[in-house]
């Protein structure tokens, strides 16, 4: 691989300011209801199971989406593709505060779910797209890292907007922000090919992976892939359930960290508001520093496989700590929420890779489609914790402890990584090989 031109330009990081907003603005969207959750449960009578199930018919739409919008956006591009999901899941953002019935909510949810399962088949295919495979990592840490500021910015915004102005005005004012994205995503982006903005020796950085590439495995990246092919390899399996083992722990805190922090410290409102910004500002962190660990592995002459393997078993370990999270909470409840916040960033390091592991194996034409069959387990993960959280949550609380139900889902939390690890690195992948379709 050719030494790193100083000169070659930075337009690359341009384009990823662009994915990293849409992240955010993402979670931004599916977040507000896990802060309005007080004032939705007084307003409807919500019980743990009743939310529950909203958040599972999110959950279980996200999963449809994931079955074909990684195709379609292999299909029609990363521009188009990218615009239109955010438009709809925006509207759908909006359309929540016309809700009159728990069933209300349970249309617009779905319809956000749906919508939003777009945003990171498309972020990852833009990676792919506009980075060499060795700052792939780095960037999907840097985009990933708008999750959690879009999860800063919501518990500080959000019951502001609700104890200020109403519940229904914090849908419509947090949904309307991504309808400004779309400008500056159809005036800024286009693919490296077409863009004119971009120098010859940015472009030609961007694809110095292509020059170790066999005419054979260039023309591979121009075939698109049906999902049925892709099923057929390990490797495509390996991420599915690596995914289905890990996003629902991030679903959890991304949901119920809220209600945690009501039932074990009865904060409410704007008291949230510190305690979730601090998490969510750790969690930044860890997205970050979780791409550039294996990229500083690399530049350190390891091979890229060993230093994936080895930076999720490292991610893979910190989680591990929260399921003491409760117990040195009583003294602080700030042990609680460092170690909580620890686990979450964990996650994020974790997630960065993940995804990371994707265009490692696969073409580019297939990345969008596999990013999507692993987005898919990972909400039917999703779907299964919100419905065991709200078994479990509701049934401890009719016993009168139901911190012992959040004791029970932090257990889970906290082994969920290595779990993965093992079955993605000793059971399925262990030499991580590239598929050749």
């Amino acid at each position: 691989m050719n030494q790193v031109n100083q000169n070659i330009g930075k337009y690359r990081w341009t384009i990823l300011s662009l994915v990293f907003f849409a992240t955010t603005v993402n979670y931004l969207d599916r977040q507000v209801i896990s802060l309005l959750k007080p004032f939705l449960e007084a307003e409807f009578s919500w019980t743990e199971t009743d939310y529950a199930n909203i958040v599972f018919v999110f959950q279980l739409c996200y999963a449809l989406g994931m079955l074909g919008v990684g195709y379609i956006i292999d299909k029609i591009g990363t521009k188009l593709g990218y615009a239109v999901s955010l438009f709809a899941w925006s509207i759908a953002a909006i359309l929540h505060a016309t809700a009159k019935s728990t069933l209300g909510f349970g249309v617009w949810r779905g319809l956000l779910g749906v919508s939003e399962a777009g945003n990171f088949p498309a972020a990852i295919k833009t990676v792919a797209e506009w980075f060499p495979k060795k700052e792939r990592a780095l960037a999907t840490g840097i985009f990933n890292s708008g999750t959690n500021i879009g999860a800063i910015i919501a518990p500080l915004v959000v019951p502001w907007i609700a104890v200020t102005w109403g519940w229904q005005e914090a849908f419509i004012i947090t949904g309307a922000v991504g309808l400004i994205w779309l400008v500056f995503w159809f005036w800024i982006y286009e693919v490296p090919k077409k863009h004119k903005k971009l120098s010859k020796d940015e472009y030609d950085y961007i694809h110095s992976d292509d020059e170790d590439k066999t005419e054979a495995e260039l023309a591979q990246d121009k075939v698109k892939v049906p999902w049925l092919t892709l099923l057929k390899f390990k490797q495509t399996w390996a991420f599915f359930l690596g995914k289905f083992l890990t996003d629902p722990v991030w679903w959890f805190f991304l949901f119920w960290l809220p209600a945690f922090l009501k039932a074990e410290y009865n904060l409410t409102g704007m008291q949230v508001s510190l305690p979730l910004a601090v998490v969510y500002t750790m969690t930044t962190f860890g997205s970050i520093f979780g791409g550039w660990l294996p990229m500083n592995f690399m530049k350190n002459g390891m091979d890229p496989v060993k230093a994936r393997k080895r930076s999720m078993l490292i991610y893979a370990f910190f989680p591990l700590p929260v399921l003491f999270s409760q117990a040195l909470g009583q003294y602080s409840m700030w042990f609680a929420v460092i170690i909580i916040g620890i686990a979450a960033s964990a996650h994020q390091a974790w997630s960065a890779n993940i995804f990371t592991t994707v265009s490692d194996m696969f073409p580019k034409k297939a990345i969008s489609s596999v990013t999507g069959i692993g987005g898919m387990a990972g909400a039917l993960g999703g779907m299964l914790i919100a419905k065991f959280a709200g078994f479990i949550l509701d049934h401890y609380k009719a016993a009168g402890d139901i911190k012992i139900g959040y004791y029970v889902m932090f257990l889970i939390c906290g082994v969920a990584y290595l779990l993965a690890w093992v079955v993605m690195f000793k059971l399925l992948i262990p030499k991580m090989k590239k598929v050749n379709i």
